[in-house]
């Protein structure tokens, strides 16, 4: 079966970092692509950041480019959301999902993706 286990969320100041982790297994991990979403109270979901782990093509959405960096580490079957420069916005939980031959233009589509883990919630105090 595949799974998705996120983890890493919690409490965090105003400008600090956090590292999030999604732990996949049960697929072959070379094929799939790798995105974060998040949704925060009231608002829909918005895909973050994508990575293609066959070439390495990446996502980010504007609101966290610059500040957020995704990679994976195929040995460990695992892709991280590096965070930094955290603001109260970014407060949300944390979504990791997966799917087969998504095209960069259509990562943020959570349509696309297949497989969801658990969320992580990420709280940015002020």
């Amino acid at each position: 079966d595949v799974q998705l286990q996120a983890f890493g969320g919690g409490l965090v100041q105003a400008g600090g970092p956090l590292r999030l982790s999604c732990a996949a297994s049960g697929f072959t991990f070379d094929d799939y692509v790798i995105g974060w979403f998040r949704q925060a109270p009231g608002k829909e979901r918005e895909g973050v950041s994508c990575v293609s782990i066959s070439d390495g093509s990446t996502y980010y959405a504007d609101s966290v480019k610059g500040r957020f960096t995704i990679s994976s580490d195929n040995a460990k079957n695992t892709v991280y959301l590096q965070m930094s420069s955290l603001k109260p916005a970014d407060t949300a939980v944390y979504y990791c999902a997966t799917g087969r031959r998504i095209i960069i233009s259509a990562m943020s589509r959570g349509d696309m993706y297949d497989y969801w883990g658990q969320g992580t919630l990420v709280t940015v105090s002020s």
